[in-house]
């Protein structure tokens, strides 16, 4: 989780992140994201649906082992975040 957890942080200095689901729903659809990231309680309608559209579009899909509280404290945002998107290489 660590490493993920950096990475996020990394892309959202640069501002290579998509933050929620309707935004990353349309990110894989026109931009190819290279990863999405799902907090581990997210509706299971809404995992099914990105993970069938990643899949279609041979995107790399990551569980992150926090809740959405969690993921929203990474990205630094007063918000919570159920799912992102990273645009760009991984690295």
């Amino acid at each position: 989780m660590m490493d993920l957890a950096k990475i996020i942080q990394d892309k959202i200095k640069k501002k290579e992140v998509v933050l929620g689901y309707e935004k990353v729903i349309k990110s894989i659809k026109t931009e190819h994201p290279s990863m999405i990231v799902m907090a581990n309680n997210i509706p299971k309608e809404r995992r099914n649906i990105v993970e069938h559209n990643a899949k279609l579009a041979k995107i790399e899909v990551k569980n992150f082992l926090g809740s959405n509280v969690d993921l929203g404290v990474i990205c630094g945002k007063p918000f919570n975040v159920s799912i992102l998107a990273i645009e760009g290489s991984q690295k």
